[in-house]
């Protein structure tokens, strides 16, 4: 097991930081958050829609190596003057590089083997999507990192139930939720497995933990981020639009600074209002982008995103094909059988008798159902979004999709046969699509080959 350990650690270090800090221009959304991080250091109070915790983290560690908010970051492509913008990309790509080895000891706590868990590892280092995503100043492999360290410590308590690992799921909960909302899914899931478990026994203990642990924990760190986020940022920018006169008035030179006919708003009242405008604002946005999807299309990556493009380079959000339908293929499957298994009257009145397959599905498994119930709760909410969408929106679903085809796989007597077959084709598809990945020089004769599908140009 050792040993699988430290390939992990070697391959998702290697592909994090392999050709670190290219290209030195400003790529797809850092001309965002590269303001934002910007604005912690002037102190002029900007407006997002997403919790403040990652930027929080890059500006914090940016300060380390003198970091000065001297750069626009006006739009994709712009030059940067200095090697200084690679202190805002390292804690994003170190959270990518640490995520695999989470998802292996994620497996070990999960019951599968360690060959299991080893594929899973390999499977997100060799992600190209996951991997692109990490590389630059943005927020997702926070997420994903907090989220699923959430899990790890959940299963670790239901494993070997201890006080600090209730402590630690709580806390890396509430800063999952603390990077993006989407965060919250990663408490609902253990929260609505142990709701049921409390109706049923009633201890006052678990309803005292589930009370602890799964609500006040989260909604501690919450807060307490954005109580560092109003401290920083004290003086007028270019979010005061968003928000009150009461609450413009706590920031230097606002419009409302000297306004008598306003009072001042307190800390809660700042944290609900921002909160308040933050999802009205998520409501609001219905500008379309070339490069939107559905989350149908999601599963099988239609529509992947063009995030820096110069001369023959480019980097392109476009999955591990092998990884992607893969695990899509899985998730089909165990929809199926689920189906096919607990609707019984419909499997008596089409005569439709269970999927055959090499290894036994047990679906009344609450470890399988966990992981469907997971990839569907990480689906649904994005139904009803009426804002634009992108592929990455679906790397929470996509890790439980690959959770999902190795616990199939593991499963299987041919298993380890499967597994290196597996392993070994995403591994050549993740060095095929690697150009597109790290935005290495090709011949117009090289893209087209690699532009598998339409709707990828």
């Amino acid at each position: 097991m050792r040993k699988y350990l430290w390939i992990l650690i070697f391959l998702s270090l290697f592909t994090r930081f392999f050709y670190f800090g290219s290209p030195n221009e400003v790529v797809f959304d850092e001309v965002h958050f590269g303001k934002f991080v910007s604005g912690y250091y002037t102190g002029e109070y900007f407006f997002d829609i997403h919790p403040p915790l990652g930027k929080l983290m890059i500006a914090g560690f940016a300060k380390f190596f003198d970091f000065k908010p001297e750069f626009s970051f006006n739009q994709i492509g712009d030059n940067f003057p200095d090697n200084k913008y690679m202190a805002l990309r390292f804690l994003p790509s170190l959270a990518g590089a640490i995520l695999p080895l989470v998802i292996f000891l994620l497996l070990l706590e999960f019951g599968l083997s360690p060959l299991a868990a080893f594929a899973g590892g390999i499977f997100v280092v060799f992600e190209n999507a996951i991997l692109v995503q990490s590389r630059f100043i943005l927020m997702d492999s926070f997420l994903l990192l907090f989220g699923f360290l959430t899990f790890l410590f959940y299963f670790k308590n239901r494993n070997r139930s201890r006080l600090k690992n209730l402590i630690l799921m709580g806390l890396f909960g509430g800063l999952a939720i603390s990077i993006k909302w989407t965060g919250a899914t990663f408490l609902a899931l253990p929260a609505i497995i142990e709701t049921v478990a409390i109706l049923k026994t009633r201890k006052l203990r678990d309803i005292f933990n589930f009370a602890v642990f799964f609500t006040m924990v989260p909604f501690a760190i919450y807060f307490s981020v954005f109580a560092v986020h109003f401290s920083l940022l004290a003086k007028s920018g270019t979010g005061d639009a968003f928000m009150t006169p009461s609450f413009q008035k706590t920031l230097l030179n606002s419009q409302y600074a000297n306004n008598p006919d306003f009072k001042k708003a307190g800390l809660v009242q700042k944290f609900i209002e921002l909160n308040i405008q933050m999802y009205q604002s998520n409501q609001r946005l219905t500008s379309n982008h070339p490069y939107g999807s559905q989350w149908y299309s999601w599963p099988f990556m239609t529509r992947p995103i063009y995030y820096w493009v110069k001369d023959s380079a480019r980097i392109y959000l476009l999955g591990n094909p092998v990884i992607w339908w893969a695990s899509t293929t899985a998730v089909l499957l165990l929809i199926f059988n689920f189906v096919i298994f607990n609707f019984q009257k419909l499997k008596n009145y089409l005569k439709i008798k269970s999927l055959k397959i090499d290894w036994k599905l047990e679906i009344g498994n609450w470890k399988l159902n966990f992981l469907l119930g997971g990839y569907l709760l990480n689906m649904l909410p994005f139904i009803g979004i009426k804002r634009v969408m992108f592929l990455y929106h679906y790397f929470i679903g996509l890790i439980f999709a690959i959770i999902i085809i190795v616990y199939l796989i593991d499963q299987s007597k041919q298993k380890k046969k499967i597994f290196f077959a597996l392993i070994a084709l995403a591994t050549i598809s993740f060095v095929y699509f690697a150009p597109l990945t790290y935005g290495l020089k090709l011949t117009p004769e090289q893209y087209r080959q690699r532009l598998w599908l339409k709707t990828w140009e």
